[in-house]
């Protein structure tokens, strides 16, 4: 099991690293080649120090008449090496924030791409505030590996340039600093290895913070009128305090690494420069005081970068763990549409009918049994029934947002998974209980059912659905600006809205999911007439428990857990003195 996520680990790492250069190759080949000539240019200068002392300073203040011109002209190009080791390291900066910033911009851009053409199955399986800590807390993760990366990879050139000069100057030595470095490197091999599953259970964490807070944002009013203030502050303590302790075991480790190393590299330096002084006075090894001072800031170089390797890993070890995320979104398997064919049809209007119909949200829990089902062009088939009766899961079928396991719907006697989703869902139009309105004026929002209408095709719809008067009287028309979801109208301003935006899509097949349920009876019965306007001609589905909308349909389906049971227009119904009996005289229709 560890060996698993280990390679899925490093899957993601290389991944994340492949992602992030694969549309940089000539930007990330510039970095590289800084960071090359900034590492070289820092080592001359630490090496200078031998022929400093040795070649300049000893020397000099042994001689009577001192020159210093030989001096200043080697120290002068050594600043001019120096000051290219600037200049590069200031380009390898700009160049990495550039990336960093790209690579987020374009990962936003192809997850919310991606978002789109997921199933709806996905949706209701995840919470908001889930998918939104993807696109916030985890696409930052890769701007710190952004950033990490090319940090790593001067510390990998440092090492390797560094150890190869104390080998030069000095192997007895080198082999007290390579002992002390394989210390270093335990110790935070150690460290990160317990630091990295806290990391991966913060980010986990976080996501659910953010989630519960998105529910409770938009659940205020429920939360108000039964008065679980306390109980949701409770709850988020709960949950706040995972993250807690997540985050701070994560960091608590990860934060011992530096001082630990820190102190062990301090440790080597006093171990080098006694050992190394002890050696040189007792004639066991010949070593000038310049080689030991240059030695011993190789060392320093030497122990540093392990360090920062440490502060480095932490990094591209939560970065993996939001890449995880992030990667699982972008794996998500887009929704397929196997259909080949246009669906076209004329005179607004069709025959649909569903034929031994089964479907299940989740294998082994059936939702529909058997369902039977034909609704001829031109009628309004109306569903009633309880909670869980199945009335929105049909609806959910008849535009292929769920498949069904078994039997077979048809359009015009076609199956419906011979046409494509696109040309499916376009000649379906949908008013929902839940009402979105998006940030834009009344115009956009009424436009969004089709977004080649012209101002008056929208103006008109509002005229049939009756909200033309209330639009003009908004501060600015049909030019308002709405936020929050539509929060400065009524609710029954909003659901108008939302039928105009169905209505203006002018759909040869309706469907009314509980449309008029959030409407007051007198705004109802101008919506209802506007509506019957709207479903002439239009072959209509309706989901409803209001008598008003009910009764006039063509024919009701009665529905309970799965099976319909009834079938038939209202006064057949009540005739029967059936379910639907009982429903309409206790008033539950």
């Amino acid at each position: 099991m560890n060996q698993d996520i280990n390679i899925n680990k490093k899957s993601t790492f290389f991944r994340l690293i492949s992602y992030i250069f694969k549309t940089n190759k000539l930007a990330a080949a510039i970095v590289v080649l800084c960071i090359i000539i900034t590492t070289f240019t820092s080592l001359a200068s630490t090496l200078f120090m031998r022929t400093l002392i040795d070649g300049y300073i000893i020397p000099l203040t042994q001689s009577d008449n001192p020159q210093y011109s030989m001096l200043f002209k080697t120290i002068s190009k050594l600043g001019l090496v120096l000051l290219a080791g600037v200049l590069c390291a200031f380009i390898n900066t700009r160049i990495m924030i550039k990336i960093s910033q790209g690579t987020m911009l374009r990962l936003r851009k192809e997850l919310f791409s991606h978002m789109q053409t997921l199933p709806i199955r996905y949706f209701d399986s995840k919470r908001n505030g889930e998918i939104m800590s993807v696109y916030t807390n985890d696409v930052d993760t890769l701007r710190q590996t952004a950033q990490s990366l090319p940090q790593f990879f001067s510390t990998a050139i440092t090492l390797v340039s560094t150890l190869v000069s104390m080998i030069v100057l000095s192997v007895p030595l080198t082999f007290i600093a390579l002992i002390m470095a394989f210390v270093m490197l335990r110790a935070t091999k150690y460290l990160s290895k317990r630091s990295r599953k806290y990391f991966t259970a913060q980010q986990t964490n976080l996501a659910k913070v953010n989630g519960y807070i998105e529910e409770m944002i938009s659940g205020q009013k429920i939360v108000k009128v039964f008065c679980y203030e306390d109980k949701v502050v409770n709850d988020f303590e709960k949950i706040n305090e995972q993250l807690r302790i997540s985050s701070a075991q994560a960091n608590k480790t990860a934060n011992i690494v530096m001082p630990v190393n820190g102190n062990l590299g301090n440790l080597s330096y006093v171990l080098i420069a006694v050992i190394g002084a002890s050696l040189a006075l007792g004639g066991y090894i010949s070593l000038s005081i310049g080689t030991l001072v240059s030695f011993l800031s190789l060392n320093k170089s030497f122990s540093q970068p392990i360090g920062h390797i440490s502060s480095q890993i932490n990094s591209i070890i939560m970065s993996i763990a939001g890449g995880d995320r992030v990667f699982q979104l972008m794996d998500e398997k887009p929704e397929e549409d196997d259909g080949k064919k246009e669906l076209i049809i004329e005179d607004n209007a069709t025959d649909i009918q569903l034929n031994h119909v089964n479907f299940s949200y989740v294998e082994g829990k059936q939702v529909l049994y058997d369902i039977n089902l034909n609704a001829e062009k031109n009628k309004k088939i109306a569903f009633v029934g309880g909670t869980g009766a199945g009335k929105t899961t049909i609806t959910n079928l008849l535009n292929r947002f769920y498949d069904i396991q078994s039997g077979e719907i048809l359009y015009h006697g076609e199956d419906i998974k011979q046409f494509t989703k696109q040309s499916l869902r376009h000649n379906l139009g949908m008013v929902l209980q839940d009402i979105n309105l998006f940030t834009g004026t009344v115009m956009d929002n009424i436009r969004y059912g089709k977004l080649d209408a012209s101002d008056q095709d929208c103006i008109e719809a509002a005229k049939l659905i009756g909200a033309d008067d209330f639009i003009r009287r908004l501060s600015d028309g049909y030019n308002t600006r709405l936020t929050a979801n539509g929060g400065n109208l009524s609710q029954g301003e909003r659901q108008l809205l939302s039928i105009t935006r169905t209505a203006v899509a002018n759909p040869p097949v309706l469907v009314l999911d509980e449309a008029t349920s959030s409407i007051d009876t007198r705004t109802e019965r101008q919506v209802q007439k506007a509506l019957d306007s709207l479903m002439k001609g239009r072959t209509t589905f309706i989901i409803a428990h209001r008598l008003s909308t009910v009764r006039n349909a063509d024919c009701i389906v009665v529905l309970e857990q799965g099976h319909i049971i009834e079938m038939g227009n209202h006064g057949e119904l009540l005739a029967k003195h059936g379910k639907y009996y009982s429903l309409y005289k206790g008033g539950n229709v």
